[in-house]
């Protein structure tokens, strides 16, 4: 009996993890299944700047796939995911504490806070990061509302 118990706890856990992963995949901001259009998510917070990964240094991550500078950022990256994961599955955090909405990013437009990063739209004369400074606790609030309707 200890063991049947044993095998569903593993296997609620193994379709726990799958269905995840089809979260990840279907609200993540992927191009060609891959994060941050191929950045690096470690060289942000150990280099304080945006690097494009490589496919040689490629792991993925519950489903969504990250692109590493080295083998070091890699394996930094697998001991602790979640420090490194941008927020917002990488959305535009400005526009998701805006109006919810999922928003294309510039990868070189991030910033830091409290050991997470977020990511901001920065094209045509709009810099969203400019925005997002101005009211950065309101709409970090707000972004957290709404992306947990979006992902849960």
């Amino acid at each position: 009996m200890r063991v049947i118990l044993i095998f569903l706890l593993m296997l609620n856990a193994a379709s726990t993890i799958a269905q995840d992963a089809g979260l990840r995949q279907k609200h993540f901001n992927l191009k060609d299944g891959v994060a941050i259009q191929g950045y690096d998510p470690v060289a942000y917070f150990l280099q304080n700047r945006a690097i494009k990964g490589s496919r040689e240094f490629a792991f993925v991550c519950n489903g969504v796939a990250y692109y590493f500078t080295s083998e070091a950022d890699l394996a930094e990256f697998r001991k602790n995911p979640e420090i490194y994961e941008p927020q917002y599955g990488g959305w535009c955090a400005y526009a998701m504490g805006k109006d919810g909405t999922k928003v294309e990013v510039d990868p070189e437009t991030f910033k830091i806070v409290n050991g997470k990063l977020f990511l901001f739209y920065n094209q045509f004369f709009t810099n969203t990061l400019k925005s997002w400074n101005k009211d950065e606790v309101e709409l970090h609030h707000h972004a957290d509302l709404n992306w947990t309707k979006i992902f849960h």
